[in-house]
């Protein structure tokens, strides 16, 4: 069929073309706004009603809300003793640290039915399909992440789980990384840390086919060398005391150290955001071991071959 040209400027009148010097790196302000660094105090859920925190930057990323990254949105959830919270979202990934309290999640889906019971420390992830209700039998503070801004972007929705509901309990995380920690020569590692990982994942090696988790520990004295990766990291602080900090920035000094660094100090039970890229150093100047629990979308950026992680 012949096109007449008013039909073929109506096909057409999206179209653009760029100079690709001034078009390859959209990546600034007011375009493709770049990743902000930002802390959030643990003040956020200390009291209150039950209900869900978003940790939301989207007004400042120029997305719909809530998000917290490009891919994922970050929560505090607080739960009053014998009060229920339900978490709804269109991701094919929910996990979910368990900052303090205990209590049940049930999850009712179309089709299969479970239910975990959780106490502090422990971590779980939910994959597509149902509606999780989280019931407190104590007052409960949990930390939430999920992808459903990746598939807001995409314009899709979760049509099946790829992964089974897992429960990681906080006595075998305690456990291994006290074992990984008491290894010989563990001191002089960059990271002592613990990756989960998922059976139904073998090539990934991570907590979902979307989500990283990593359990780490920052010894009393330690000063952790930079690196960095491509993903962007939603860094849960689980303990620690005064004195305990990380220093992140987009460039190294000739001696392996962070140029013009960005300070974040450390709060247990607070949360802080790590720009793709930026090489970041954490630091324990207190006399205690501090906790941390970054979580990524390192796991399809490891599908995708471009996490990219470097180290100084």
């Amino acid at each position: 069929m012949t096109q007449t040209p008013e039909r073929r400027l109506q096909l057409d009148d999206k179209a653009l073309l760029y100079d690709y010097r001034q078009a390859a790196n959209p990546i600034r302000p007011g375009l493709t706004d770049p990743i902000p660094y930002r802390s959030w105090s643990p003040e956020l859920h200390r009291q209150g009603p039950s209900g869900v925190i978003p940790l939301d930057l989207s007004s400042e990323l120029g997305m719909p809300g809530p998000a917290t990254s490009p891919a994922l949105a970050a929560h505090f959830i607080r739960i009053n003793a014998a009060e229920g919270v339900k978490a709804a979202a269109a991701a094919t990934s929910s996990l979910f640290f368990v900052l303090s309290g205990e209590g049940v999640c049930h999850v009712r889906g179309e089709q299969s039915n479970s239910s975990i019971a959780w106490k502090q420390g422990d971590l779980f992830v939910l994959p597509a399909g149902g509606t999780p209700l989280l019931e407190a039998s104590s007052t409960s503070v949990l930390y939430w992440v999920h992808d459903a801004p990746l598939l807001s972007y995409l314009g899709v929705v979760p049509s099946e789980p790829r992964f089974a509901v897992t429960h990681y309990d906080a006595a075998w995380l305690q456990a291994e990384l006290q074992s990984l920690a008491d290894q010989p020569g563990s001191q002089n590692s960059n990271r002592i840390s613990l990756l989960l990982a998922n059976r139904d994942l073998p090539s990934t090696r991570t907590v979902t086919h979307v989500l990283w988790a990593m359990y780490g520990i920052v010894p009393a004295g330690a000063m952790q060398a930079p690196h960095r990766h491509q993903s962007v990291a939603l860094d849960l602080i689980i303990d620690c005391q005064p004195g305990v900090y990380s220093l992140v920035g987009t460039e190294l000094n000739a001696d392996g150290s962070i140029r013009n660094p960005q300070r974040i100090d450390w709060q247990p039970g607070g949360a802080f955001i790590t720009p793709p890229g930026h090489w970041h150093s954490h630091i324990n100047e207190s006399g205690a071991p501090a906790y941390l629990l970054p979580i990524q979308d390192a796991g399809l950026q490891t599908y995708l071959r471009s996490l990219d992680i470097r180290f100084a």
